[in-house]
């Protein structure tokens, strides 16, 4: 009798989740929330990882210069912060059934995976680029320093690039797709 009423709740339980509402929908949303985190991540690591062996190679030659060059690893650094406030955004957003019912769509799903893939991607980019024009630009303002300018305006657009994600991120996850029918 136990095994029967359980199989019972199992097929009410499954019979509420339809076509809108799977009940795989939040594994995409916390894939988006995943990818938003682990991309940006990766590109702020690269970011101060290339950075800093340039800070470390100019240092040698001009120590003073070090503090002034430390620029590109605080923008990588904040590539990073921007997949980690996507990945709030849309963990938040993310619902659970509520007795049995489904509460998040597959349309808010596919939303949020979109939002993290896009914000995460682009910082991913956006870390490189800061990365190699981090490494090579603290470098050449060692050796002249009236590159320093050019060098901040370079980095200021690759950060801008992962700017960019975030703003398109945080537009694409606030979709919420409707409800899902009870």
């Amino acid at each position: 009798l136990l095994d029967l009423s359980s199989n019972i709740r199992l097929a009410m339980v499954v019979e509420n989740f339809g076509e809108a509402c799977p009940a795989s929908a939040p594994f995409f949303g916390f894939m988006g929330a995943a990818a938003a985190l682990i991309f940006a991540n990766l590109g702020a690591a690269y970011g101060t990882a290339k950075s800093g062996v340039g800070i470390c190679s100019m240092g040698v030659m001009h120590p003073g210069l070090i503090m002034k060059s430390i620029i590109p690893v605080v923008m990588a650094g904040v590539i990073g912060i921007y997949g980690f406030i996507i990945a709030v955004v849309v963990g938040t957003k993310i619902k659970e059934p509520n007795g049995g019912n489904p509460q998040y769509t597959l349309f808010a799903a596919f939303g949020h995976l979109g939002s993290g893939l896009t914000g995460g991607l682009s910082g991913l980019a956006a870390g490189m680029a800061i990365g190699i024009v981090g490494d090579a630009g603290v470098r050449a303002t060692a050796q002249q320093p009236k590159l320093f300018v050019g060098m901040i305006l370079i980095l200021i657009f690759a950060e801008a690039l992962g700017l960019y994600g975030l703003i398109v991120a945080l537009i694409m996850s606030s979709s919420t797709g409707g409800t899902c029918p009870v």
